[in-house]
């Protein structure tokens, strides 16, 4: 009996409007079931853009698999039309990657007809999803940020802070060093990394006594571009 409910809903290759409408439904409740589970597993926050984009991607891709069938010429004429389309997003995370395609399977399935197995792999898939976040799977304890700070002329800049970074145990690297104020000063850009537990105020303000109380920043989630 089991075997039966996995099997393709669809013997046939013509399309009706039953099956139609079975598929497109059973994609949107993926499609939902798969957005759900991305904004539950994301507390940091997430774009409403891209959550409404997994409730429609798998209605999409089901779609187009049921308009192609078995026909070969029929796919090649679609493929060749999809190749016209640019997406010009940025780059995503490779979590956001991973739903995607996430929702492009669950679509697939549906528009083959396999129901079972797209209702199976989709809730294993995000009950895996669910187990993972909740015991943070993955997460660092250590947190790497972009220090940047301004030192007068007058001050070695080589081992300016290595008594502040090793009383507070922050690994650091010095990324970056530049002029300013007609070279008066100058500004260091360091990557650190720091435990979770270190205090950020206190550290800064051992930084600040250094440095004459000069300009510093401290940037939370440092990129490429920032940090160099």
């Amino acid at each position: 009996m089991l075997d039966s409910l996995l099997t393709a809903a669809t013997t046939t290759t013509d399309l009706t409007l039953t099956t139609s409408l079975l598929t497109i439904f059973v994609a949107i409740v993926l499609g939902g079931l798969i957005s759900f589970t991305y904004m539950k597993t994301n507390p940091s926050g997430y774009s409403q853009n891209f959550t409404l984009t997994m409730v429609l991607l798998p209605v999409i891709v089901a779609i187009i698999i049921l308009l192609i069938g078995s026909n070969i010429a029929r796919a090649f004429s679609l493929a060749g039309a999809f190749s016209i389309i640019r997406f010009r997003s940025a780059p995503g995370d490779p979590k956001d990657i991973a739903y995607v395609l996430f929702t492009m399977a669950a679509g697939l399935a549906c528009g083959t007809g396999y129901f079972g197995y797209a209702v199976l792999f989709t809730i294993i898939l995000c009950v895996m999803m669910f187990v993972l976040n909740r015991f943070k799977f993955g997460v660092s304890k250590k947190l790497q940020k972009t220090l940047k700070v301004t030192i007068p002329e007058n001050l070695a800049y080589d081992e300016a802070f290595a008594e502040v970074f090793n009383q507070f145990n922050v690994q650091y690297d010095l990324k970056k060093i530049r002029t300013t104020e007609l070279g008066s000063l100058y500004e260091l850009v360091y990557l650190v990394t720091m435990n979770q537990v270190t205090n950020q105020k206190e550290f800064l303000d051992a930084i600040r006594c250094r440095n004459g109380n000069l300009d510093l920043s401290l940037t939370m989630s440092p990129t490429a571009a920032e940090a160099y």
